[in-house]
């Protein structure tokens, strides 16, 4: 059994466009689970892609207290043989990864947003660190982006950034 995942971070509606990108809403119906590493914005998305399906997610600093309500700030799910979290924040870049291997040592993966700027590294524990980016706001990057990825028993696999 494999569980296909799309991986979602900041998409700032209506602030930084109007809607989700028609390729993030095909990505959705496509998912098995679509995670969502907060700044939502507004709660219409959150329930816009629970349309489409199982949404994982949790708030970011964006997200005022309607979503924080319905939201964690960490979130975590055992998906087959692989346990996943997600949190919006994880401070700075150069010791991301040795603060993640201490923070979370019970975890396999880690999706996380807020810089959107795309990541994907393993850490010097074996901890997955990914980033999506953002479908709606580039910042500095060349591209909007989202991710999917495949969980196939205890292994992540398949995981692509996809410029929209």
């Amino acid at each position: 059994m494999t569980t296909r995942m799309l991986l979602l971070a900041d998409t700032h509606l209506p602030k930084r466009a109007k809607v989700l990108p028609d390729a993030v809403l095909k990505a959705a119906d496509d998912a098995d689970l679509i995670v969502h590493a907060g700044d939502w914005v507004e709660a219409d998305v959150l329930d816009l892609l629970l349309e489409h399906g199982d949404v994982l997610g949790v708030w970011g600093n964006n997200d005022g207290s309607d979503l924080r309500a319905r939201l964690p700030e960490i979130a975590r799910r055992h998906i087959e043989g692989l346990d996943l979290a997600v949190i919006h924040e994880t401070g700075d870049a150069k010791t991301r990864e040795r603060r993640m291997d201490v923070e979370f040592t019970d975890v396999d993966v880690l999706v996380f947003g807020h810089s959107h700027i795309p990541w994907d590294t393993t850490t010097p524990r074996g901890l997955r660190l990914l980033n999506p980016g953002s479908p709606t706001d580039r910042r500095r990057q060349p591209h909007c982006t989202f991710m999917t990825a495949v969980v196939d028993g205890d292994e992540i696999r398949d995981v692509n950034l996809v410029a929209i």
